[in-house]
């Protein structure tokens, strides 16, 4: 059975979130979800793994453009967005929350999933169940989480690199 993460959600906090496509777990990362790394570590070496894995890859081509306005022009009200990476399987954001954090991630993975599915002409779940959050706890890690998501798409040798990041600092 796998573990549920606890989220931490206080309006006006940084937040890093990760969420992936449900067809991009496979094995290793169920593997990588029941171990004992702590939760840092366990979500850098799923994010590596899907850095590099084909599976689930559905955000591509129009759907990268479809996904940063989607989440450029979400209702302020929810989050002030700083940072995305769409990457193929999965997707970085770091933005200041203004509601609590499961219901921006409803809005965001819901409206997402709709508006994909539309494109692609598929029905169903397209994102996995949970996510992974970390509250920004200081400076640094503002700052390190935010080279982080800008430099994801170009560490993982993507071509339209450029095309998969927002950032309100470039």
């Amino acid at each position: 059975m796998r573990k549920q993460l606890h989220h931490f959600s206080q309006e006006h906090t940084h937040q890093f979130v990760t969420f992936r496509t449900q067809a991009s777990v496979d094995e290793f990362v169920l593997l990588l979800q029941e171990s004992n790394l702590d939760e840092s570590n366990k979500q850098l070496s799923i994010d590596q793994h899907l850095d590099h894995s084909e599976l689930g890859c559905l955000l591509n081509d129009d759907i990268i453009d479809l996904t940063r306005l989607y989440c450029q022009n979400l209702d302020p009200g929810h989050y002030q967005l700083i940072a995305l990476s769409v990457m193929p399987n999965h997707v970085h954001m770091l933005f200041q929350q203004q509601l609590e954090l499961s219901t921006i991630m409803h809005k965001v993975k819901g409206g997402l999933t709709r508006l994909i599915n539309k494109r692609l002409q598929r029905n169903g779940s397209l994102w996995e169940r949970g996510y992974f959050d970390k509250a920004i706890r200081s400076e640094e890690h503002f700052k390190t989480t935010y080279r982080y998501i800008r430099n994801n798409a170009p560490a993982a040798g993507l071509i339209d690199a450029d095309r998969r990041f927002f950032g309100i600092y470039e």
